[in-house]
């Protein structure tokens, strides 16, 4: 068996995209095209009106999109999360297995994580999100082994949440640096920033070899609107730093190293996932033993591709084709 080279933590959510229209929507008293946390009752209520409706399944989650790129372009990659004896975790992890993925899948108690994606007429995508055996995410649910394995171990922001979460991390970071294991943070999201409350930077400081932060994130870090100087100001706190900057392009910074990375042009269809994608680009690049710039574009190149379909996965053919421009 081929040496694991990344292994992730991350939030497991089933998506689920289902048709609807907008008298449904109404009925179900949703606010059209909006993002919402729902649970309980409210989420049994949903789960049971798409129950008689047509939908089609598919693994998601920031840290999930970014280890299943991984895995489609050919790296040795496995996911740790925790999903619910269910089935909704049957296919998630059924599904995570076809794309190549090791899977270190804990089962407990509770439903497995999701994203009810409801579609209208126009379009329009409403979302209900249900984070549940995510947040019970422990330290028996990480693998040790596999952490002193791996060439990289990677998380995301979204996962520094609950005390239960935050002491499988921390000790998932202790038994990286132990082992020379290289550590990859994504930010993920300015909420995730602001709810750290500071918790962020200090742990880029002390832990991290590689970060990677959107313009916003960083502007919440660092108190700075210039996402050039955001990747200096991140650079010094770990090995290499990465800042995205939308349709400017990113930058990548590593002691005198610095490259701008330009934005690869196409009609945007769906921007859902264009920075785990971009993650999964940057880290295959690493594991191909590539240099920073060419990472970098590599990063780009995926990242133009994904906001051009529906959807944060490619199919195969579609992969295949990007890959060729590497």
């Amino acid at each position: 068996m081929d040496k694991l080279q990344v292994y992730g933590i991350g939030n497991v959510l089933i998506d689920i995209v289902v048709s609807v229209t907008d008298e449904e929507l109404a009925e179900l008293g949703l606010d059209k095209g909006i993002m919402r946390l729902t649970e309980g009752a409210d989420r049994e209520r949903i789960v049971n009106f798409i129950s008689t409706k047509e939908s089609t399944f598919h693994c998601g989650g920031s840290a999930p999109n970014t280890i299943i790129t991984l895995a489609q372009l050919g790296a040795r990659a496995a996911l740790s999360g925790k999903i619910g004896r269910d089935n909704f975790g049957d296919r998630y992890e059924r599904q995570l297995h076809d794309h190549g993925v090791v899977s270190f899948l804990g089962r407990g108690d509770g439903n497995t994580g999701s994203s009810i994606i409801m579609v209208s007429p126009d379009s329009e995508r409403t979302m209900n999100t249900s984070l549940e055996n995510n947040r019970k995410y422990g330290i028996s649910d990480i693998q040790e082994d596999a952490i002193r394995e791996a060439e990289y171990f990677y998380f995301t922001g979204y996962m520094w949440d609950t005390d239960s979460q935050k002491e499988a991390l921390t000790r998932a970071i202790d038994v990286a640096k132990e082992a020379g294991t290289k550590i990859i943070f994504d930010a993920a999201d300015p909420f995730a920033v602001q709810r750290s409350s500071g918790e962020f930077t200090r742990l880029i400081e002390k832990n991290f070899d590689i970060a990677f932060a959107n313009a916003e994130e960083a502007r919440l870090m660092f108190d700075c609107d210039d996402p050039q100087q955001c990747s200096v100001y991140l650079s010094d706190l770990c090995e290499t730093a990465i800042v995205k900057n939308g349709g400017d392009g990113s930058f990548v910074k590593s002691g005198d190293e610095t490259h701008k990375i330009p934005v690869y042009k196409v009609e945007t269809v769906d921007t859902t996932g264009a920075g785990d994608i971009y993650a999964a680009g940057f880290i295959y690049g690493l594991c191909e033993g590539k240099s920073l710039d060419l990472c970098g574009h590599i990063a780009s190149k995926l990242a133009a591709g994904i906001v051009g379909q529906t959807g944060a996965q490619f199919t195969m053919d579609r992969l295949n084709k990007i890959k060729k421009d590497f």
